[in-house]
């Protein structure tokens, strides 16, 4: 055998088989293969993921499903919906549910025309505006406890600062806690005070980014600063505006810390009377007071449905009024 022939020989043997696939496979392989580092880049986001929020989720749902405590989760009854019907049935769940959508009104409405009106005056050309916005995202930046902590301190009963400037004026104190509507007006300023400046840059940032030619054409024709605000910034601002009512809804339904540390010790499960309750309260003193792990998580499967309700009717909303502009 000659050396030309052992070497043809030898190179049929570890040449690999021919690609015998359809070119759809191939290109699909060829693709696989190009994008195995980017697989490989991403794939710890995803096992975290999975791991601490996927499966949180998805074990959630089954514990809802089940009678069982806090003490014995793998050991509770399969009953169903059951824990859905008692919860739907229960007086409690409605007061937290009647709580959470006042108390969500009295923080939103206030917050986010506050928020827009600073906005507003942070758009004008005025010394200092970059210290102004700083200083309005530092409550944001504040703890929850720590805020809620102080606000208590200020609407103390006793030696509060509020009820001693209302008596100096010539009015009676007021017991904030005790009252069903004192103490949702006491929480919602704390949500108030924590995110108002957060939104105004929300806001802020959508501003500027509305075409000055829109403003030099409104003020050619006589429109007042006003009637610029009302007929050109609100209509730009629509989106941002839908946008900011539907994630401060969303954050009032899982409101938590501010009514959980309302009364000063972080001990109150909503009030004596659940005159504050909220959903996360009532979710709370269900799991972690009560120690009925599936009534909790139920409770959080429903706190879930009702933020996919909000977010579909703001889908919906954007539709229609993209709809309407065309």
């Amino acid at each position: 055998m000659t050396i030309a022939s052992q070497t043809a020989r030898n190179a049929a043997i570890v040449a690999p088989p021919p690609d015998t696939a359809d070119p759809v496979t191939r290109r699909r392989r060829r693709r696989l293969s190009e994008n195995r580092w980017g697989y490989a880049y991403v794939a710890p986001f995803f096992l975290v993921f999975g791991a601490f929020s996927l499966y949180p989720f998805v074990y959630t749902a089954w514990i809802s499903l089940h009678r069982t405590s806090l003490s014995n989760i793998n050991g509770g009854e399969f009953v169903g919906l059951e824990n859905y019907r008692n919860l739907l049935g229960s007086e409690f769940f409605w007061n937290a549910a009647r709580n959470t959508l006042t108390i969500g009104i009295l923080s939103t409405v206030p917050q986010l025309a506050l928020a827009l009106g600073l906005a507003h005056l942070l758009n004008y050309k005025l010394r200092g505006r970059t210290f102004f916005r700083t200083m309005m995202l530092m409550p944001y930046a504040t703890s929850i406890a720590a805020a809620t902590l102080v606000f208590a301190q200020l609407f103390g009963r006793d030696y509060g600062l509020i009820n001693t400037v209302l008596q100096a004026v010539g009015l009676e104190r007021i017991d904030w806690e005790s009252g069903t509507l004192s103490s949702q007006i006491a929480i919602s300023t704390i949500v108030m005070w924590r995110w108002t400046g957060y939104n105004a840059l929300i806001y802020l940032a959508a501003m500027q980014s509305i075409p000055g030619d829109l403003y030099e054409a409104a003020e050619i024709d006589g429109a007042s600063r006003w009637k610029q605000f009302i007929h050109v910034t609100i209509p730009s601002l629509r989106p941002t505006i839908l946008f900011t009512i539907v994630v401060s809804t969303i954050g009032a339904v899982q409101l938590f810390g501010e009514p959980l540390l309302f009364s000063g010790d972080g001990t109150t499960s909503g009030g004596s009377r659940g005159q504050y309750q909220t959903l996360g309260l009532l979710m709370y003193q269900q799991g972690w007071r009560n120690f009925h792990i599936g009534q909790a998580a139920t409770t959080a499967w429903t706190m879930f449905m009702i933020i996919l309700l909000i977010v579909g009717i703001y889908a919906l909303v954007r539709r229609l009024r993209a709809r309407t502009e065309r």
